[in-house]
C-alpha cells in the first residue's frame, strides 16, 4: 500500500471555474433560479462530448457565478477539494471575462472576494493559493488587452502570473503579444496553454513569440524530439494534465501518455488536474494513475513536486515556507 494520496502536492495548472464541483454549480443555479440547460449527466457529473463542446459546457456552468460572493464560495469549495488531495500550494487561472466582464472596478471586487476566501482556506485547510490572470483565446486579442489591463493594475501579492487559455485553434499566439508584454512589464510571470490541440510548432510559438517560461500542457512536443530536448535544455516547465488529456481523447490511456518519456528525457514536468470534476480526477488520482502507468515511486513524485514549487510564480518567502513543509513530509 503506497502513501501517494497523503503526499504533499503542488499544483500549477487549475482553472477556478473549471474546478467547481457540479453539486456546487447546480445548487447555485437553483438558488438563483437560472436554467443552465442539460449540462449534467444522470449521475450529476458534467456532460460533454469533446473539447469544443466542453468549452460550451464550461461557459454554461459559469452562468450562475454572478457576483463576488459567488466566487468567494467557489474558491472555498475548490480549495477544500484540493486540500483533501494533499495539495499544499496551488495556482489557479482567473479570467476577468467571468469576473466582472473585464471592467477593472468590478474585477477588483471579485479579486477581493477570491483573496478573502484564499486567506480563509489557508487558515482552515492549510492550502496556499495564488492567481494567474488569463484571457480567453477564442474571445480574441482585443478583449485580451482589456484582461491584460486588469492583470497589470492588480499585479503583485496574490496575482503573480499571466497566461492564456481557451481554444488553441483560434488565432495565433503572436496576436496576443501586446497583452503579454503589458503583463510582463507589470512584473507578472508568463505561462501559456500550447501543445494540447496544436502540435510542436505551437509550443515553439509560446516559448519564442511570447517568452513563456512555463507551458500549459505542452504534450504534443513529443512529436518532435528535438523540441523535447530543447525544452529540457532551456528548463521550460510543462504544466502537464494527464487525466485531462486522457479524458478528452488526446491519448488513449495514462500508459500511452508522453509524460513518462518526457520525464526520462530530463524535461521539467509537473502534475496537474486542469478542470478536475469535468475529467473525473483529483491530484490524488493523478498520482495513483501515474504510479500504475509508469511504476513511479514516492521519490519520483517528491522530485516532481519540488520541480513544481521551484517553478511556482509566488514570492520567495512563500516558496521557502512551502518548501519546509515539503521537506518535512518527504523526510
Amino acid at each position: 500500500m503506497n502513501n501517494l494520496s497523503k503526499m504533499p502536492k503542488i499544483e500549477l495548472h487549475l482553472h477556478l471555474e473549471g474546478a467547481a464541483p457540479p453539486a456546487f454549480i447546480r445548487g447555485l443555479a437553483k438558488e438563483k433560479n437560472i436554467d443552465i440547460g442539460g449540462i449534467f449527466n444522470e449521475d450529476g457529473s458534467y456532460r460533454f462530448t469533446n473539447f469544443w463542446n466542453f468549452l460550451k459546457v464550461y461557459e454554461a456552468a459559469c452562468e450562475p457565478l454572478k457576483g463576488p460572493q459567488d466566487f468567494y464560495r467557489l474558491t472555498l469549495a475548490v480549495l477544500e477539494e484540493s486540500a483533501a488531495s494533499g495539495v499544499l500550494y496551488s495556482e489557479t487561472f482567473l479570467s476577468p471575462d467571468f469576473c466582472g466582464g473585464r471592467d477593472l472596478g468590478a474585477w477588483r471586487e471579485y479579486l477581493h472576494a477570491i483573496t478573502e476566501a484564499a486567506t480563509k482556506a489557508e487558515k482552515d485547510f492549510g492550502i496556499t493559493l495564488r492567481g494567474i490572470v488569463t484571457p480567453i483565446r477564442h474571445f480574441g486579442p482585443e478583449k485580451a488587452r482589456e484582461t491584460a489591463r486588469c492583470a497589470a493594475e492588480t499585479a503583485g501579492g496574490f496575482i503573480t502570473g499571466f497566461g492564456i487559455g481557451g481554444d488553441e485553434k483560434s488565432g495565433e499566439l503572436k496576436d496576443f503579444l501586446w497583452s503579454f508584454d503589458m503583463a510582463r512589464e507589470a512584473g507578472l510571470r508568463i505561462t501559456a496553454h500550447a501543445g494540447e490541440w496544436k502540435g510542436p510548432d505551437e509550443v515553439r510559438a509560446a516559448m519564442n513569440d511570447l517568452g513563456a517560461e512555463r507551458i500549459g500542457h505542452g504534450v504534443r512536443a513529443i512529436e518532435d524530439m528535438a523540441l523535447v530536448d530543447e525544452i529540457a535544455e532551456r528548463g521550460v516547465v510543462l504544466e502537464v494534465c494527464p487525466g485531462s488529456n486522457v479524458a478528452l481523447g488526446i491519448y488513449s490511456s495514462f500508459r500511452k501518455h508522453p509524460i513518462g518519456e518526457m520525464y526520462d528525457r530530463g524535461v521539467k514536468v509537473t502534475i496537474n488536474t486542469d478542470d478536475p470534476p469535468f475529467f473525473h480526477t483529483t491530484m490524488a488520482r493523478e498520482y495513483e494513475m501515474l504510479h500504475q502507468a509508469f511504476d513511479w515511486d514516492e521519490a519520483v513524485f517528491a522530485t516532481i513536486a519540488r520541480t513544481a514549487l521551484d517553478a511556482a510564480f509566488c514570492d520567495a518567502d512563500t516558496k521557502t515556507r512551502i518548501l519546509k513543509t515539503l521537506e518535512q513530509a518527504n523526510g
